[in-house]
């Protein structure tokens, strides 16, 4: 009589499969997903955050995307703690970050970020500078801000080119570009916060050229076989309904530009994986990505929580540990390749390691006191 799986080698058999993202080897397929934590005074990320990387890496993560990091542009950001990705003692502190990650066997990538029109005015590490966006709108519509002009397009695609740079330069294993949840690069792909007329406006395709030049640009300032992962989202930071796309189709249109100037992997993010993402079909948002792509997706949203990561005010839900069976399922088929984990690593650095071995029960609960502290 064959013997049957038990639930240890099933997990291991399928999370701890090897990926390769354009030449880029991970041990597993498991990623920490990216948190803003606030722990980098002005903006230079310390020992504690190198530590905080690294015992993720200990703990058996294949690959770290970390917290969002400002490029170099006056309305980049609106915290004097979320670190940058530009700026010798900041790029120092970062190249420690990845070292310690390395040294423990994990891989790492930043996240570049620009925030946009969620930016207040007064805030952040340029005080002065004011909020800006496509077109001088918030998320809701509304006027913020001032719309970019074309120098100011210019520029920031050249930001983040240059933290691109950077971060190969530092020894990091790629990067990821953040164009979702309703932050700059989201914000001229969406129709109601873009509302130009020029190239960089109007229907979908045209929306996408932002987002691919920046992707162009990155991938001419690294080396062919350094990665380049875009992260994107239906739903905004106050708009959890949102849709870039409301079919297959028009998510097509919006990838293949993007697939097409040279990103090798996508970071597909939704609130909760196991949602299908349109009707008639039970893939979700990562899966339609992947089967219109080809390329390698990572899923995201609440993997062994029951609640889902609601904004701001949903990191202080207090949610219970769950099983990863669904996960199982979905990875098995191959719908994405990689499951990014948020939450459940805050609480416990142990977490992937302790999903490899069947041991979640194990596993410390979240709890958003742990915010307090790069536990």
């Amino acid at each position: 009589m064959e013997a049957t799986e038990t639930p240890t080698s099933r997990a291991a058999r399928i999370l701890a499969r090897p990926l390769d993202i354009n030449g880029l080897t991970l041990r597993n397929r498991i990623a920490m997903a990216p948190m803003t934590r606030e722990f980098s005074p002005d903006g230079v990320p310390g020992t504690d955050v190198a530590e905080y990387y690294a015992r993720r890496a200990a703990g058996g993560v294949g690959l770290i995307v970390t917290e969002g990091t400002y490029i170099n542009h006056a309305s980049a950001g609106s915290s004097h703690r979320v670190p940058h990705f530009h700026g010798e003692a900041a790029l120092a502190g970062w190249q420690r970050v990845a070292e310690a990650v390395h040294a423990e066997g994990g891989r790492i990538v930043p996240q570049l970020w620009h925030v946009g029109a969620t930016r207040d005015e007064g805030q952040g590490p340029v005080p002065a500078a004011p909020p800006a966006g496509p077109s001088g709108l918030d998320l809701e519509g509304g006027p913020k801000g001032r719309a970019m002009t074309s120098a100011d397009v210019d520029a920031v695609i050249g930001a983040f080119a240059d933290s691109a740079a950077a971060a190969e330069r530092t020894g990091f294993d790629g990067v990821e570009l953040h164009g979702a949840h309703g932050y700059l690069i989201d914000q001229f792909l969406w129709s109601r916060t873009n509302r130009r007329t020029d190239g960089y406006g109007g229907d979908l395709a045209s929306r996408t050229r932002f987002a691919a030049e920046i992707v162009e640009a990155v991938r001419a300032a690294v080396s062919p076989a350094f990665p380049v992962i875009f992260r994107l989202s239906q739903w905004k930071a106050s708009a959890f309904d949102a849709k870039l796309a409301t079919d297959p189709a028009e998510l097509d249109a919006l990838l293949a530009p993007l697939a097409a100037a040279g990103v090798d992997a996508f970071h597909a993010s939704t609130r909760r994986y196991w949602l299908p993402e349109f009707d008639g079909d039970d893939l979700n948002l990562a899966g339609w990505v992947k089967k219109l792509t080809g390329k390698a997706t990572l899923s995201v949203g609440s993997v062994g929580l029951d609640k889902e990561f609601v904004g701001p005010q949903g990191w202080a839900k207090q949610p219970t540990s769950t099983g990863i069976d669904l996960l199982l399922d979905r990875m098995e088929r191959d719908e994405f390749d990689v499951i990014a984990v948020g939450r459940s690593l805050i609480a416990d650095p142990e977490w992937a390691n302790k999903a490899l071995t069947d041991r979640l029960a194990e596993a410390a609960p979240y709890d958003a006191t742990l915010l307090r502290e790069l536990h």
